[in-house]
């Protein structure tokens, strides 16, 4: 049976506290796509197969983990140790292009990602984005 939700809607940060770890990497991996997806749109008039290209190279585990370089820096007491989850987590699969310690930094980096969003804590959210390259 589906559980019953509202698109946008935030959950408590108890609840998306208590979501496994990989999940919220699931759900961080979308929102970070579709922001990259977004700015490079926006950004110049690219074609399509350009913009796939640019959108692979940081949404990817090398990619993600230049990012959390400087997100780390920002992270907060709860941020951090949802982002230790994340890394730490036991993950189904493995990256076929990325060693072990990017494929985990990057895991715990979208955890974060996921949390936020999950929690509606968007003007974080946004603001950890923009300070990432």
């Amino acid at each position: 049976m589906q559980a019953m939700f509202e698109f946008f809607e935030p959950l408590s940060i108890r609840k998306a506290t208590d979501l496994n770890p990989v999940t919220l990497a699931f759900v961080g991996d979308a929102v970070h796509s579709l922001y990259v997806r977004q700015k490079l749109a926006l950004s110049a008039d690219y074609p399509p197969g350009v913009l796939q290209k640019l959108n692979s190279e940081r949404v990817s585990a090398h990619g993600q983990n230049i990012a959390l370089q400087t997100a780390e820096k920002l992270f907060t007491e709860e941020e951090r140790a949802v982002f230790m989850r994340g890394r730490n987590a036991k993950k189904p699969s493995r990256s076929k292009n990325a060693g072990v310690s990017e494929y985990n930094n990057s895991t715990g980096f979208e955890a974060v990602l996921g949390w936020l969003y999950l929690t509606g804590q968007n003007q974080r959210l946004m603001f950890i984005l923009r300070e990432t390259k």
